[in-house]
């Protein structure tokens, strides 16, 4: 069985302090209902499926799914094993892998900036805005006007809406906290000391983390404009927790693979799944999953996909569903895949997947 991919680590950095801001504007706060909705969702489900009679996927299936994958796309696998190690490379950006940075706050930044857009656009968004106002220098974004945030990160998409969303965060990170700084998420306790996470990433085995993954996923989706998929993504790339953010392309193959119910969406999806999945296969299945489903013909109904594809042959072998009835399956998944689209083509503004 190829080896289990392993989940990085976040280091925490200098974070620039805040200054007299002359040229904010005032945000405008999240109406209380909206994150009191989102804060009951995730406490609805933090211990408990939305779907507690629904058995899949049990463990014995998402190990032979991910191996097949690792198989599948060995790149895949290695790259990612990879990119587990931590990096303070300044050449680094967070716009990839969903945002795997040493900083909290910028691989927030960097997700939020890749939703709704292709990595490509994402990964120039963000070099922009490090280009326009300097890497982690997040009260120069807060103070800027939003024009100028706008301007430095079209090349990514919805930049009207992410530009906003980005500095609301940004001064409410900095109205909580006193800095622009989310990095006590990251922090661990070892013996009786707080310490950063790099203890932890240094092999110590006396660290517990100071938050919880649980407490890390409230403050995250507390802002406005940030949803459980985008702090799961924060979650399991940037702290290295066991979490298992539930994307598109994740959505649509859990459809084709049995591992939800037909009436599940993709905020629901994920919270069975984060409870489903064992924790030592997250990051190496969420990984495959989103590389399977970028590149695999044979699982999507266009008319140049009836080739092969590995996860087809599995739940035909598996439950011995016919040609058929698999093709049927693929379109009911896409179906649901694009619905989930639309509804959360917004997430930037109010997300709530």
């Amino acid at each position: 069985m190829p080896p289990k991919l392993k989940r990085p680590r976040s280091i925490t950095p200098t974070i620039p302090q805040r200054g007299d801001a002359t040229t904010a504007e005032p945000p405008s706060p999240q109406t209380p209902s909206h994150r009191a909705k989102k804060l009951k969702l995730l406490a609805s489900h933090a211990i408990s499926s939305p779907f507690p009679d629904f058995p899949h996927p049990t463990p014995a299936e998402a190990e032979q799914v991910h191996a097949l994958l690792a198989t599948t796309h060995p790149d895949i696998a290695s790259s990612s094993a990879r990119r587990s190690k931590p990096s303070d490379d300044s050449s680094s950006n967070s716009a990839r892998t969903c945002g795997k940075v040493s900083s909290v706050l910028d691989s927030l930044i960097g997700t939020i900036l890749s939703q709704n857009t292709s990595s490509r656009n994402s990964t120039a968004a963000k070099h922009g805005l490090d280009a326009a106002f300097g890497r982690h220098n997040f009260q120069a974004i807060a103070e800027a006007s939003k024009d100028q945030v706008v301007e430095a990160i079209k090349t990514g998409g919805l930049a009207n809406k992410k530009a906003a969303v980005i500095q609301k965060i940004l001064r409410e990170v900095y109205d909580r906290h006193g800095e622009y700084s989310l990095q006590h998420l990251a922090r661990v306790v070892q013996s009786d000391v707080d310490v950063n996470s790099k203890a932890k990433a240094e092999g110590s085995s006396q660290g517990r983390a100071a938050v919880s993954d649980e407490e890390a996923m409230q403050e995250l989706v507390s802002y406005d404009g940030v949803g459980p998929k985008t702090a799961s993504c924060v979650l399991l790339f940037c702290l290295g927790r066991s979490s298992f953010p539930v994307d598109t392309h994740v959505f649509r193959l859990s459809r084709l693979l049995g591992w939800v119910p037909a009436r599940a969406d993709r905020v629901t999806a994920q919270a069975h799944l984060d409870l489903k999945v064992p924790d030592h296969l997250k990051y190496g299945l969420h990984v495959l999953m989103v590389g399977h489903g970028r590149r695999c013909k044979g699982c999507k109904s266009t008319s140049s996909g009836k080739g092969e594809c590995v996860l087809k042959r599995w739940v035909q072998e598996q439950k011995g569903a016919k040609e058929e009835e698999m093709e049927e399956t693929i379109v009911k998944a896409e179906e649901a895949a694009a619905e989930v689209a639309v509804d959360h083509s917004t997430d930037v503004k109010s997300e709530v997947s």
